[in-house]
């Protein structure tokens, strides 16, 4: 069994694409998945399952969710290692000048194509910054994410990939429930 984790996207929010916990983790269970754990409301799944290609993992929790609740969610999925590599390369934590409770990290769906990149590489966001590596793109929004210009549907226009953000917080707690389960095995 290999340690997963799942962010799926937009759901919970504002009241639209409902999906109580107890519930995603029920639907989860049932489809194979071991040792589910969720961490808030927005959508975050840290499971075992057997060794496979985790774009299978999206596609399996997508189908799944629209077939129970009725409505598509975008998800991405990482093995824990993955995840642990995401969060070793963020730039921002270096530099102590910096706040971390505005540290975030967009997980892309696929590596963005170069030509993509190019177009934005050199924009000015100010006073936001973003690094791009690899599946990763990692902000810092001393405003908040909620001012920033740097939402999920900016990334996604420029990079044309699905992406989902969570807050520096947040992905280092996934590491946690996902270092616990994987301790399970």
């Amino acid at each position: 069994m290999k340690t997963y984790i799942s962010i799926l996207r937009g759901i919970n929010l504002g009241g639209h694409n409902t999906i109580k916990m107890d519930n995603l983790r029920r639907l989860l269970s049932q489809n194979g998945l071991n040792n589910v754990e969720t961490y808030i409301q927005s959508g975050n799944d840290v499971y075992q399952y057997k060794n496979i290609e985790t774009k299978k993992l999206d596609t399996l929790i997508k189908e799944n969710i629209f077939q129970e609740f009725g409505f598509e969610v975008p998800v991405i999925t990482l093995t824990i290692e993955e995840l642990k590599t995401v969060a070793k390369n963020n730039p921002f934590p270096n530099n102590k000048m910096k706040d971390p409770s505005f540290f975030h990290v967009t997980f892309l769906a696929d590596k963005p194509q170069l030509e993509y990149l190019e177009k934005i590489k050199d924009i000015n966001y100010q006073p936001d910054e973003f690094v791009i590596l690899d599946k990763a793109v990692y902000l810092y929004c001393p405003e908040g994410y909620g001012n920033t210009k740097l939402s999920n549907k900016f990334l996604e226009n420029k990079l044309k990939v699905t992406a989902t953000t969570r807050n520096w917080k947040t992905t280092n707690e996934l590491i946690v429930i996902a270092d616990k389960i994987n301790d399970k095995r």
